[in-house]
C-alpha cells in the first residue's frame, strides 16, 4: 500500500498522551474528519457517539487477526469533543485493522443497547474484513472479538484516474441498464477470467456497447454480509443475501467482488472498473441503501449503529412510548433515521466520498421515500437529507433516483420532494404491463405515460426526464418471465412460495413456464420486442434490466434476493440463442438516439411544424379517433412530429400500436411532401423487424394491417 504523502501538522494531532507498544504514538486528535484518516505520519480516528460514557479503539496488525496487537483507552477528557470522540495514533499506516468497543447505559426503554464488550465497525470505515464475520455470534450479549468485522485502513488518495472524472451525460441522453456485479459474469458461461467480479464486468464493456446503453446501475457494492446462511431450500442448500440490500459499510466496496476478497483489492479494482466505464462512455449508478441497517430488529446483530448510538440512528417504538422496538417502514427489520443530523451528514458524507474518491456519477435510492420521514416518521414537504442532496454543490452534476415508495405505505411517484430528483415510474410499468397483455380500457393512461407522464410531473414543473421508464427491475418477473407465467414460483426460496408479489401484471402466452410450441415461443419474444418497443420510445429515461435484452429467464421467480445461482446469474448462452432478440434490442436503442430529439427532457407544446406535422397527435384505428372512452379499446396510434426538422430528414414519426388477438387495420396521415417508411414491425421475423433507413419499405397506401399484438413504427422521408 502506498504511504500518503500529506502529513498532519502537529495541531492536527493534537497534545502528545503516551507512548503505545510498536512503537506507535498516541495523541488527542481532534473532532473532524470522521472516520480513520491516513497521512504521512499515522492515522487520525474519529467516532460520534452522543451517550457514551467510554471508548476503546482496537488496532489489528491484520485486519483479519484474532486479537488486537494495541487496545487504546479514550478517556472523554482528553479525546471527547461534543459528541466526538477522536485520537491521532502516529506511526500507524494503511492496511491495519480497527475496531471499537463502546460503553453506555443499558436501558431497552430509553433505546440505549450498549455492551462494552461488543467489538463494533465504524460506519466511516473505507474498507471491511468480512474475513471472521460470525452473524449469530453478534446477535448476542458479550464479547464477539475473534468474530467481528474489522475496519480496514486505506489511503484513497494515491490512485491514479488518468484524467477519469464522471461523465456528465445529460439525463435526455440516458439509457440505463440495471445489473448484478457478481451475477453478470459468475455464470461459467461467461468465459470471464474473473468472473463474479468488477474485473469481469470490464471483460464484457464490448457488449455493454454494442448493445447501445449509456449507464449502468449497480445493484448495492457497499460491503454487505454474502456469506451468512438465511436459510436452505427445498434440496438443503443454503441461501444467503445475493442482491445486497442489507449494507455493513456505506464507505467501503464489496470485497467479495474483487479478484482477492480483501479490502484495499476492492478499493482499486471498483475504480478500474469505473475508469474502463468512463472510457467506453458509460456511467456508473450505484443503488444505496441508506434506509435500513442489516442490523436489523431487536433480534438482529450488533456490529455498529446499535452499540454506538442505537437512539440517534434508528427509529425506535415500543409499548407506552417506549423505545424499546424498531419502526420498520423499509420491510427489513429496522429504519435508519436518515434526518436526524447525524444520519443525514453521514449520508451526505457517503454520497461525496463515491463522487469524489470513486467517481461514480449517480446514486439510485432504494426505498428513498423513507428519506424525506422526519424524526418522528411523518412525512415532510422539505425533508432536510433530501434537500442536502438536492443543493449540494458537490453533488450538483450526480443523478439522484428515488424509488419514490416505502414498505409501510408511503408512495411519491410524482410527488417526491426536491425538484432535479427523477423517479422509478411505477405507474409506467404497471400500465404498460396491463396494455401489452391486453387488458381493455387501459388507453388513456398509456398515452398519458409514453407521452412522458406529465399528470405526475408538469404540476411542480418538472420534466420527462424526472420520469425513470421501467418494465422490470431486479425486484420482480424478467423481462421473459412476464411472458411466460401467470403466477410466481419462487419455492426455490425456501419459503414455500409466500414471498415476492402475487399480482405481476404478467401473461403465459398460453402455457406455464417452458414449452417447445414454436407458436408460443414466437408470440411471447414479439411481446418482449413489443414492451422495449414502447420503453425505448417513450418520454423520459429507460431503464433495463440486465439479460432482458436476450430472454433471460428465473424460471418463474419473482423474489430472487438469495438466489446467488444459475437462477439469477446472467446466463450467456443466451446471448447467442436470443441473437436476434438482442439484436432487435440494440437497433432499437440506436433508433432511439436517432430520433432523440423526440425522447428529449421536454413536455409537448403544441406546436406543428413545416409539413404540417404536429408535435404530437392522438388517433386510433382511424385518425384523430383514439376512443379514450372506450372502455374495451385495446390499440392506439400516435404521430410524433419534429419541429426542428432541418430540411425535410427523416425525422416525423407515426407509431401503430395493437394489443388486440386479431389484426387491425390503420389508417395512416398524410402529409404533402412526405412519404411514409416502415422501420419497425413486431410481427416481422428479423432481420426484417427492425431495419435501417437505407433498407425500409416505402408505403404506398394509406392504411397499415397491423398484426395482432404487435407495434409498428413508420419514419418520414420527404
Amino acid at each position: 500500500m502506498t504511504s500518503p504523502t500529506n502529513s498532519s501538522p502537529a495541531h492536527d494531532r493534537g497534545e502528545f498522551i503516551r507512548e503505545l507498544p510498536g512503537g506507535l504514538r498516541l495523541f488527542t486528535g481532534k473532532p473532524h474528519p470522521l472516520g480513520a484518516t491516513p497521512d504521512a505520519d499515522g492515522v487520525h480516528f474519529t467516532l460520534y457517539s452522543h451517550h457514551a460514557t467510554a471508548v476503546q479503539l482496537l488496532l489489528f496488525r491484520e485486519p483479519g487477526d484474532p486479537a488486537p496487537t494495541v487496545t487504546i483507552d479514550l478517556p472523554a477528557r482528553e479525546h471527547k469533543a461534543f459528541h466526538f470522540w477522536h485520537c491521532y495514533v502516529e506511526g500507524l499506516r494503511p492496511g491495519a485493522g480497527y475496531a471499537y468497543r463502546v460503553d453506555g447505559p443499558w436501558d431497552i426503554r430509553a433505546g440505549h443497547r450498549f455492551d462494552a464488550r461488543k467489538v463494533l465497525l465504524d460506519p466511516y470505515a473505507r474498507g471491511v474484513c468480512l474475513d471472521r464475520w460470525d452473524r449469530e455470534a453478534a446477535r448476542h450479549p458479550g464479547d464477539n472479538l475473534s468474530s467481528s468485522l474489522r475496519g480496514v485502513i486505506l489511503e484513497t488518495d494515491s490512485y491514479d484516474w488518468e484524467g477519469d472524472q464522471p461523465l456528465g451525460r445529460p439525463m435526455a441522453e440516458t439509457i440505463i441498464y440495471e445489473m448484478h456485479v457478481g451475477g453478470f459474469t459468475k455464470s461459467p458461461t461467461s468465459g470471464a477470467a474473473a468472473p463474479g467480479t468488477y474485473a469481469g464486468v470490464i471483460e464484457k464493456i464490448p457488449y455493454l456497447q454494442k448493445l447501445g446503453v449509456t449507464a449502468v446501475e449497480l445493484l448495492p457494492v457497499f460491503t454487505f454480509d454474502g456469506r451468512s446462511t438465511l436459510r436452505h431450500n427445498p434440496e438443503g442448500e443454503p441461501l444467503r443475501n445475493y442482491w445486497g440490500y442489507g449494507p455493513v459499510g456505506w464507505f467501503a466496496p464489496q470485497p467479495d467482488y474483487a479478484s482477492r476478497p480483501d479490502a484495499a483489492t476492492a478499493l482499486d479494482e471498483f475504480r478500474d472498473m469505473v475508469k474502463a466505464l468512463h472510457r467506453a462512455g458509460i456511467e456508473v449508478i450505484l443503488d444505496v441503501v441508506f434506509n435500513h441497517t442489516d442490523e436489523g430488529n431487536e433480534e438482529g446483530p450488533t456490529f455498529s449503529f446499535k452499540g454506538l448510538d442505537n437512539q440517534t440512528y434508528y427509529y425506535l417504538e415500543g409499548p407506552e412510548g417506549s423505545l424499546e422496538g424498531y419502526a420498520d417502514y423499509s420491510g427489513c427489520g429496522n429504519t435508519f433515521n436518515c434526518n436526524h443530523p447525524i444520519g443525514a451528514k453521514l449520508i451526505l458524507d457517503c454520497l461525496r466520498f463515491w463522487v469524489r474518491e470513486m467517481h461514480v456519477d449517480g446514486f439510485r435510492f432504494d426505498e428513498g421515500s423513507i428519506l424525506s420521514r422526519g424524526e418522528d416518521g411523518t412525512p415532510l414537504r422539505h425533508p432536510p437529507v433530501v434537500w442536502a442532496v438536492e443543493l449540494s454543490e458537490s453533488l450538483a452534476d450526480s443523478k439522484v433516483i428515488a424509488e419514490a415508495w416505502d414498505a409501510a405505505g408511503l408512495y411519491q411517484v410524482g410527488h417526491f420532494p426536491g425538484g432535479r430528483w427523477a423517479e422509478w415510474n411505477g405507474r409506467f410499468r404497471d400500465v404498460v404491463r396491463s396494455a401489452v397483455k391486453s387488458d381493455p380500457g387501459r388507453i388513456g393512461e398509456l398515452a398519458g405515460r409514453l407521452a412522458g407522464s406529465a399528470d405526475l410531473y408538469e404540476w411542480e414543473e418538472h420534466q420527462p426526464v424526472n420520469s425513470v421508464n421501467f418494465l422490470t427491475a431486479h425486484d420482480g418477473f424478467t423481462l421473459h418471465d412476464l411472458t411466460a407465467y401467470n403466477d410466481k414460483h419462487n419455492e426455490a426460496n425456501g419459503e414455500d412460495n409466500r414471498d415476492g408479489a402475487n399480482d405481476n401484471l404478467s401473461w403465459n402466452c398460453g402455457t406455464e413456464g417452458p414449452t417447445a410450441d414454436p407458436a408460443i415461443l414466437a408470440l411471447r419474444e414479439r411481446q418482449q420486442k413489443n414492451f422495449a418497443c414502447l420503453l425505448l420510445l417513450s418520454l423520459g429515461v429507460p431503464m433495463i434490466t440486465a439479460g432482458d435484452e436476450v430472454a433471460r429467464t428465473q424460471q418463474g421467480n419473482n423474489n430472487a434476493y438469495c438466489q446467488d445461482s444459475p437462477v439469477s446469474w446472467f446466463d450467456w448462452e443466451r446471448a447467442a440463442e436470443h441473437a436476434d432478440l438482442f439484436r432487435f434490442w440494440s437497433h432499437l436503442i440506436h433508433f432511439r438516439h436517432e430520433f432523440l430529439d423526440h425522447f428529449r427532457g421536454r413536455y409537448f407544446t403544441g406546436g406543428i411544424n413545416r409539413f404540417g406535422v404536429p408535435e404530437i397527435s392522438w388517433h386510433g384505428t382511424r385518425l384523430h379517433d383514439p376512443g379514450w372512452d372506450d372502455p374495451n379499446a385495446r390499440c392506439l396510434a400516435f404521430t410524433l412530429g419534429d419541429l426542428d426538422e432541418p430540411n425535410g430528414e427523416e425525422r416525423n414519426l407515426h407509431l401503430l400500436l395493437n394489443f388486440f388477438w386479431e389484426p387491425l387495420r390503420f389508417e395512416i396521415p398524410v402529409y404533402k411532401g412526405l412519404t411514409w417508411h416502415r422501420r419497425i414491425d413486431t410481427s416481422l421475423p428479423a432481420p426484417e423487424d427492425i431495419v435501417s433507413g437505407e433498407e425500409a419499405t416505402t408505403l404506398h397506401q394509406e392504411f397499415y394491417t397491423a398484426a395482432p399484438r404487435s407495434v409498428v413504427v413508420l419514419a418520414s422521408r420527404a
